[in-house]
């Protein structure tokens, strides 16, 4: 009997590790160090370097950074020991077998792209919630919705796209939308 409670116990806190584990993935941190290996993501989004490092036996944990940030493309960071987070627009990270995670926050959609409906778009400076967009679209009364694309995925620079009509979300690494009215 007591060593089915040692057993329970124990399984117990695996499953309640295993669910903190979900929350270790985050938009907008980094872990520096312990790489060992990094390669190009073609399609840009983070939850492909997500699964490189589910598929690897050495990987512990992984860090994705955006187009231009760290270099022209966006980036896949596998890591042999799981490092601090440290905040950072530039980068998605997490630990080998967590869930991507994207930001709830009211009414901004991360990951998400509203094609069409624009009538004005704009360079804004880069930053990981698209706040500067949002804010210019609420300022605006002809404006219903925005979408902001990070930098590398468009151009060089973050652009915003005001929208006179809402539009159907889809999701796309590369943006942060929102509704406004």
């Amino acid at each position: 009997m007591n060593r089915c409670l040692v057993t329970f116990a124990v399984c117990t806190m695996a499953l309640l590790i295993s669910g903190m584990t979900v929350a270790k993935a985050q938009v907008g941190f980094d872990r520096p160090g312990g790489d060992y290996q990094s390669a190009p993501v073609r399609n840009a989004d983070p939850a492909t370097c997500a699964a490189r490092c589910d598929r690897d036996g050495r990987c512990r944990a992984w860090s994705f950074s955006y187009p231009r940030t760290a270099a022209r493309d966006a980036m896949c960071w596998l890591k042999n020991t799981v490092t601090p987070v440290k905040e950072d627009s530039c980068c998605v990270s997490g630990i080998r077998g967590a869930a991507l995670l994207e930001p709830k926050t009211g009414p901004t959609e991360f990951s998400i792209d509203r094609v069409g409906g624009d009538y004005r778009s704009f360079d804004v400076a880069a930053d990981a919630t698209g706040e500067a967009c949002a804010k210019a679209c609420q300022a605006d009364t002809r404006c219903r919705a925005f979408t902001y694309v990070r930098p590398g995925y468009s151009g060089a620079s973050a652009r915003c796209h005001l929208k006179e009509r809402v539009t159907r979300p889809r999701r796309k690494p590369c943006c942060i939308s929102g509704v406004v009215r």
